[in-house]
C-alpha cells in the first residue's frame, strides 16, 4: 500500500505542477521569458531557462522538505498502512471540493505574482533561478489547484522523509520544465497564436486535472474498504460535482481568477 500511496503522490504533484502552469505568474513566464524576450534583453533564452528550471528544482525540494517533516511525524505515529490511505482519500475528495468552489474562497490562493521588474535589474541567472525557485515551491505565487496541498499531504503520508522530497522535487521540475512550451516563440505573431491557444485550453485542464484528487479518492478508498469505498467514493465526487454544477459553488473566473478586491 505504501507503493500505492507513493504513485498516488507523484501523480498528484504532475498533475498540480501542470494546472499551476495556467496561473497569471505562469503566464507571464511564458510571455518574459521566451527567445524573442531574452534576445531583446541581449541574453541567451537557453541559459535563462536552464537556470529556472535549476531554480525551480530547487524550490520543489524547498517544498519537498516541508513535506519530508511531515512524513517524519507520520512515520512516528506508526501508523497502518490502511489508516494512511484512509486519510488520503478523506483529503483528496476535500481537495476536490476546494476546487469546485465548495468550501469558501475559491481557487486561486496566495495571489502573489514574481516581480518582474528583475528582468531589468539583474543578471538572467539570478532572474531565471530566482523566478524558477518562487514558483517550483508551489506556495509562494498564484496557487490555482488544491492539488498542490494536497500533494504536500500525500507525500506527508508516505511517512518516508526521502520520498516525500522527490515527490516535492518532481513537482518543481515539471513546473520549470514548463519553460520550453515557449522554446519556437521567437517573434510576436507565434506568441500571439500560442497565448490564444493556451487561454482556450485553460478551462479543459481546470476540469481535466480536478479529476485528479477525484481518482486519489476512489483508488484510496478501494485499496482500503474494497468496491464498496470506490463507489462510495465515486458518488460523493459526483455528489459534489452535481452540487457545483448546479451553481451553488462559488463563481470561477477566466483563467481561475478572481477581480481584485
Amino acid at each position: 500500500m505504501s507503493t500505492l500511496l507513493i504513485a498516488l503522490a507523484a501523480v498528484t504533484a504532475v498533475g498540480s505542477a501542470v494546472r499551476s502552469t495556467w496561473s497569471p505568474c505562469g503566464l507571464s513566464m511564458l510571455s518574459t521569458i521566451t527567445p524573442m524576450a531574452e534576445r531583446s534583453r541581449g541574453r541567451r533564452w537557453e541559459l535563462t531557462a536552464a537556470w529556472f528550471v535549476l531554480g525551480a528544482a530547487l524550490g520543489g525540494l524547498t517544498l519537498g522538505g516541508l513535506a519530508a517533516l511531515g512524513a517524519v511525524l507520520v512515520g512516528a505515529t506508526g501508523a497502518a498502512a490502511s489508516t494512511v490511505l484512509g486519510v488520503a482519500a478523506v483529503l483528496a475528495v476535500a481537495a476536490v471540493a476546494l476546487d469546485l468552489g465548495l468550501l469558501g474562497r475559491p481557487m486561486p490562493h496566495h495571489r502573489r505574482q514574481v516581480d518582474e521588474a528583475w528582468l531589468d535589474q539583474y543578471r538572467s541567472w539570478v532572474y531565471g533561478g530566482g523566478f524558477g525557485w518562487q514558483i517550483g515551491t508551489g506556495l509562494l505565487t498564484y496557487i490555482m489547484t488544491s492539488g498542490v496541498y494536497l500533494t504536500v499531504a500525500l507525500a506527508a503520508l508516505t511517512g518516508r522523509p526521502m520520498i516525500a522530497a522527490s515527490i516535492g522535487l518532481l513537482f518543481g521540475l515539471v513546473r520549470g520544465l514548463a519553460i520550453f512550451l515557449g522554446v519556437r516563440l521567437v517573434d510576436p505573431d507565434r506568441l500571439r497564436t500560442f497565448h490564444r491557444r493556451f487561454e482556450e485550453a485553460g478551462p479543459a485542464v481546470r476540469f481535466a486535472v480536478i479529476g485528479v484528487p477525484a481518482a486519489v479518492a476512489v483508488t484510496a478508498s478501494g485499496a482500503v474498504w474494497g468496491l464498496v469505498g470506490a463507489a462510495g467514493a465515486v458518488g460523493v465526487v459526483s455528489l459534489l460535482a452535481l452540487v457545483a454544477a448546479r451553481g451553488l459553488a462559488a463563481p470561477v473566473h477566466p483563467l481561475g481568477t478572481e477581480p481584485a478586491v
